[in-house]
């Protein structure tokens, strides 16, 4: 009796282990596949059937419609919750203001880069992408006159008129200031921040669900632009997304790469071969957040204390976006110069400061750079908000590297942060990254 209870007893475990299912697979690898196959329908349908192309436009123009309604809650629940970040960052001390400081300013750096190369490649120009007149998207209001018409143009006619006048400033405005209310109450504003917190998770659920119809806006998309402009709009694409990727490759490896040897001596070659599985998981994701845990075990076991790593990675995640800041000044100056309506100088700077504080809390979630974008140019540019749908097409081409730049920056923030703050053990960085102390596997089924 006592061997068949045993065994009953061993029957029911393995079926209790049998009910925890493992993890849902990753079936983002469809959506890019019918993104490129969405992709090469359109340009034929473009190229063949110029007519039927343009018609189909209105495919694109209602999945940016559709990005364009979430706009409002990603921002102000990116906003809000990035405000509580800066505190609890800030309150752990030296290295919370270190990384702070240094996140913002290698963000604003690669702003610039994309600004710089943007202007000097010039992509998208003279592709002469119409501005739809009907468009919902087209400005309808003239753009107040002078410094304090704008500072009025901020404030909204009540707290909620906010997010139903489509004003992105007036978002931003309102989620600053309930941000720092909720920040200033203490533990008392906690369960606001929470609450924020998982309404967050719900808009980028839905955000999620919107971008598995990229594939319907991307043909809609790539078949009015083709039908309107021809292959020439094909080989603009196809430039800006080359230099968008060479502009990251130089950034990773001529600015953070110099960075690194400069402040710590460390090869940036031999940081990323120590990562390459992390890398090769993000490619394959188009998510740095895949990549998060094992990056935090791997800068343990290179020799960074485990309170830096706690410090610097997850605040990184949100602040420190530097292959989304590249992204979103160059597609800025992209749907500019194709629209016939480039942007000045003071426009750029402006659009740069918006993007350093928009970006902020959308590291990891697929997506959500082209919602930013969107934000961006609605709150200076509104009229340039219809050429979205264009990048709309090849969107899902950029995600990777976006993902790729923000993880090799978060990466080296995390040395440079350990080593500015003496909490990092150089002789472990050295002997790991030569091969002298590998990094085991194993570790992974402890946690």
């Amino acid at each position: 009796m006592d061997s068949h209870n045993e065994s009953s007893s061993v029957e029911v475990k393995n079926e209790h282990i049998k009910v925890q299912k493992p993890p849902k697979k990753d079936r983002t690898h469809w959506l890019y596949i019918a993104v490129i196959i969405a992709l090469i329908g359109g340009i034929a349908v473009g190229l063949i059937s110029p007519e039927l192309g343009k018609e189909l436009k209105i495919l694109g123009t209602m999945f940016v419609s559709l990005i364009k309604m979430i706009i409002a809650p990603v921002i102000f629940c990116t906003i809000v919750i990035g405000i509580g970040s800066v505190k609890a960052a800030a309150t752990v001390g030296r290295a919370g203001g270190i990384a702070l400081a240094y996140f913002i300013t290698m963000s604003t750096f690669a702003l610039a880069i994309g600004l710089l190369v943007g202007n000097f490649v010039q992509p998208g120009s003279g592709l002469n992408i119409p501005v739809d007149e009907e468009s919902a998207f087209a400005a309808t209001e003239g753009s107040p006159e002078g410094l304090l018409g704008f500072i009025h143009s901020i404030i909204p006619d009540t707290f909620f008129s906010a997010f139903t006048a489509g004003s992105v400033l007036q978002v931003l405005f309102i989620a600053i200031l309930v941000g720092f209310a909720a920040q200033s109450m203490g533990p008392k504003g906690q369960p606001i921040l929470d609450f924020v917190s998982h309404l967050q998770k719900l808009i980028f659920k839905i955000l999620n669900w919107i971008l598995w119809l990229a594939p319907v806006g991307a043909f809609g998309a790539m078949a009015g632009v083709v039908g309107e402009t021809g292959f020439d709009a094909v080989i603009q694409l196809g430039i800006l997304i080359l230099a968008f990727y060479v502009t990251c490759v130089i950034f990773i490896f001529g600015v953070l790469g110099a960075v690194l040897k400069v402040f710590t001596g460390v090869n940036i070659f031999k940081l990323l071969r120590y990562l390459a599985k992390e890398f090769l998981l993000i490619f394959a994701t188009s998510s740095s957040e895949s990549a998060l845990p094992n990056l935090m075990r791997k800068m343990e076991h290179i020799g960074v204390a485990k309170p830096t790593v706690g410090i610097v990675v997850p605040t990184g995640y949100s602040f420190n976006l530097d292959g989304t800041a590249i992204y979103l000044t160059m597609a800025s100056i992209f749907i500019a110069d194709a629209m016939n309506m480039p942007m000045s100088l003071g426009e750029q700077i402006g659009l740069l400061v918006f993007m350093i504080i928009a970006s902020k809390g959308a590291a990891g979630v697929s997506g959500a750079g082209i919602a930013t974008l969107a934000a961006g140019l609605s709150s200076h540019r509104p009229e340039l908000l219809h050429g979205v749908d264009v990048i709309v097409g090849i969107d899902k081409f950029m995600s990777e590297a976006r993902a790729l730049t923000n993880f090799a920056g978060n990466s080296v923030a995390t040395l440079l942060v350990g080593k500015w703050t003496g909490t990092v053990d150089m002789k472990q960085v050295h002997d790991v990254l030569d091969g002298k102390d590998p990094y085991v596997e194993m570790e992974d089924d402890d946690h």
